[in-house]
């Protein structure tokens, strides 16, 4: 006969454990008005080293402002002020 395995994965140690949220960061583009395409500072920070557009979860940008950083990338892309892939 097989063995129950009746382990809790993880112990409450009596009373049920609480996770914390912390206070929601605010997202970097919206109290700025948005972003431009021709602003290739700011855009240089949302697109990885091998020129990939960062997401979400990493940039930590609010769905509207990730998706206008996007087109804002891809018009800079388009415009030749940034590059399409990373340089070696």
């Amino acid at each position: 006969m097989a063995r129950k395995n009746n382990r809790n994965p993880l112990p409450t140690r009596g009373r049920r454990q609480e996770f914390r949220r912390g206070k929601p960061r605010p997202c970097a583009v919206c109290p700025s008005g948005g972003v431009d395409w021709k602003d290739t500072a700011t855009l240089r920070k949302y697109i990885s080293d091998r020129g990939k557009i960062r997401g979400r979860r990493v940039t930590g940008l609010c769905p509207q402002c990730q998706r206008e950083v996007a087109v804002a990338v891809k018009n800079a892309r388009e415009m030749a002020l940034l590059p399409y892939m990373g340089g070696r």
